[in-house]
């Protein structure tokens, strides 16, 4: 089984808002240590960053519908959070919740015979949400990195990983089990 790491949103922009703000330390932490662990196993690691156009032509429904933008590409909100470990890690732009809407990812997985996607990053309840089951349609199973996301509503985040991980057979590995799944993988 092959597995890649994808880093989804872990922008400035997003820790902003407090119940992110404050998990910042230890989700960086978290997310630099999936990513170490990846590196020294030989697996793909993508970093997902969103941005947005300020003509409208990127924004979503809801941002068209309160008039307000965010993520404007060349803003300092777009950039990595401090202390996230992305050098020289390929990056992919995305503008909607899914890191396979309107990138190359599928591509980029299946040239690499990638099976699973290993997720960390933000909103558990949105953009990881989405991507999982975009992954889930594309037939790549799913591991959530539990120490490596986050959420702003924690209800949300529970009730769409129970739903994801009941029905798509997805699932949540601490990061002694992440380390482990890399390290089977070049074994």
């Amino acid at each position: 089984m092959t597995a890649a790491l994808l880093i989804i949103d872990m922008q400035k922009a997003f820790f902003e808002d407090e119940s992110l703000g404050n998990q910042q330390d230890a989700l960086v932490e978290a997310c630099n240590s999936a990513i170490s662990d990846a590196r020294t196993e030989g697996a793909p690691v993508y970093v997902i960053r969103t941005e947005h156009q300020r003509d409208k032509s990127t924004w979503t429904v809801s941002m068209l519908d309160d008039d307000q933008g965010f993520l404007f590409s060349g803003t300092e909100q777009t950039e990595p959070v401090d202390g996230l470990d992305t050098a020289g890690l390929p990056e992919l732009v995305k503008t909607r919740d899914s890191a396979f809407f309107g990138t190359d990812l599928l591509q980029r997985l299946r040239n690499l015979d990638v099976e699973t996607v290993v997720l960390a990053g933000v909103s558990t309840h949105n953009c990881v949400a989405q991507t999982a089951a975009d992954a889930y349609a594309n037939n790549l199973r799913v591991v959530y990195a539990k120490d490596a996301i986050a959420s702003t509503n924690d209800e949300y985040a529970q009730n769409v990983l129970g739903v994801l991980m009941d029905e798509y057979r997805q699932e949540t590995l601490g990061a002694d089990e992440v380390r482990r799944l890399f390290s089977e993988q070049s074994g």
